[in-house]
């Protein structure tokens, strides 16, 4: 209801005086800037499958400038089976482990990550872009969420883009430039 009286003028008169506060709102006057794609600026360099026990858990391809190894970067995974958000957290975890000593570091980052991660089906793919010390995370065009705490997206990238990854042979496609 528009306003306490049920008579069609008084809320004919309501509505006016909401579509004029609307109007007159500064912040929806504003133009909404275009979104900047968040592969803008890179280039697709190799690209693989992450197998565990033979079985195809997905597939992963990285954009990168002219250095594969610094950022920026992204990396799309594309997801071949389901898995909970829970299970790729506690393996992200494990996997920057290799890279990161500090418990209570890891266990701050695993927290993040929950917060962003979802579950995904097969089809899902979910893109991790590294700028300026920040990991973003999107599924399909929707920002999931960014972890800003230091060190935490070298460490990420780390988990395929180190010379000490566990799939040495997803990181050497990877980090091969495509022919052409």
């Amino acid at each position: 209801m528009w306003s306490s009286s049920n008579s069609p003028t008084a809320e004919l008169a309501g509505r006016r005086a909401l579509l004029r506060v609307l109007a007159l709102s500064p912040v929806l006057a504003l133009p909404v800037p275009a979104a900047a794609s968040p592969l803008e600026g890179l280039s697709r360099w190799g690209s693989g499958d992450f197998r565990r026990f033979g079985f195809l858990i997905y597939s992963a391809t990285l954009w990168a400038g002219s250095d594969p190894q610094r950022p920026p970067l992204a990396l799309r995974l594309d997801y071949k089976r389901s898995i909970s958000g829970a299970a790729i957290v506690d393996a992200s975890v494990r996997e920057m482990r290799r890279f990161v000593s500090d418990p209570q570091r890891l266990q701050a980052w695993g927290e993040q990550m929950r917060q962003v991660f979802p579950d995904v089906e097969p089809g899902d793919h979910i893109l991790g872009v590294y700028r300026s010390g920040i990991a973003y995370f999107y599924q399909g065009e929707r920002l999931l969420g960014e972890i800003s705490a230091p060190g935490f997206a070298a460490a990420f990238f780390a988990i395929w883009l180190d010379s000490r990854s566990s799939a040495p042979e997803l990181r050497v496609a990877l980090l091969s430039r495509p022919a052409g």
